[in-house]
C-alpha cells in the first residue's frame, strides 16, 4: 500500500480514537523517530514563543502544571497496562519495562510538582 494512503487511513482511524499496532521493531522503531521528531517541531513552535524574557517566576507555572496533569493521566494509563500485562501473564520483561515507566512517571510528576512550587517561591521572593 502506498505509504501516502496508509498515512490517511491511519489518520482516520486515529480520528476514531484508535491506534495500529506494530508487528515488528522495524514499524515500532519507525513510530518512535516520527514520534520524536513532531515532539521536536512542536517544542521548537513553542520554544520560539516562550523565549521572551519573565519577568515573574508565574509566567512558567500554568505550562508545568498542564504537562504534570497530562503525565498523570499517561502514568494512570501506564497502570491500567501494566495490570492488565501482570493478569495476562504477559512475558517478564515487558512487565518489567511497564513497572520502570510507570516508576519514572510517577518521579516525573513528583518533579513537576516540586517545579510549580518553586515558581511560586522564585515569585514571593521577586523573581
Amino acid at each position: 500500500m502506498p505509504h501516502t494512503r496508509r498515512s490517511l487511513i491511519d489518520a482516520a482511524v486515529a480520528r476514531l480514537g484508535w491506534r495500529r499496532a506494530h508487528t515488528t521493531t522495524a514499524e515500532v522503531d519507525a513510530v518512535l523517530a516520527e514520534q520524536t521528531a513532531t515532539a521536536r517541531r512542536q517544542a521548537n513552535d513553542t520554544a520560539r514563543l516562550t523565549l521572551r524574557p519573565h519577568d515573574s517566576a508565574l509566567v512558567m507555572q500554568p505550562g508545568i502544571l498542564d504537562i504534570r496533569a497530562r503525565v498523570l493521566a499517561d502514568v494512570g494509563h501506564l497502570e491500567t497496562a501494566l495490570d492488565g500485562a501482570r493478569r495476562h501473564g504477559m512475558p517478564d520483561n515487558l512487565i518489567r519495562r511497564l513497572e520502570a515507566a510507570v516508576d519514572h512517571g510517577h518521579e516525573m510528576t513528583v518533579l513537576l510538582a516540586d517545579t510549580v512550587r518553586a515558581t511560586a517561591d522564585a515569585h514571593t521572593a521577586g523573581h
